[in-house]
């Protein structure tokens, strides 16, 4: 009886120290535009929601783990009430929402990382 209970209690302990794969997405929103990281549960996606019936395409600005120096934009230039998804890559570590304005200053969030 003394054996199962160890057991037991050794199996609990493992299972709350064991973090679980699955990570939480972050959302910011930039104007109308909205993107998202982890998309999907995977860390190395990144969503672009244009929810600003404008006329005028979103983009999220984001960096990756392996390139971290390298600044890239995905762009949503679908339209009104559309969301793009990334192309697979290393983690997405920074990034922000913009709704693109043609001739004044874009409507960004702020930086933030997942």
């Amino acid at each position: 009886m003394r054996r199962i209970t160890a057991v037991a209690g050794l199996v609990l302990a493992i299972g709350i120290a064991v973090p679980t794969t699955s990570a939480m997405a972050l959302s910011v929103k930039g104007g109308g535009v909205t993107a998202t990281s982890p998309w999907n549960n995977n860390d190395g996606l990144i969503s672009v929601y244009d929810g600003s019936d404008d006329g005028d395409p979103g983009k999220a600005e984001y960096y990756r783990q392996d390139s971290a120096g390298t600044l890239r934009t995905l762009w949503n230039q679908s339209g009104y009430n559309t969301r793009v998804i990334s192309g697979g890559g290393s983690k997405v570590i920074k990034f922000k929402a913009c709704d693109d304005n043609d001739w004044a200053e874009d409507d960004c969030s702020g930086w933030v990382a997942p």
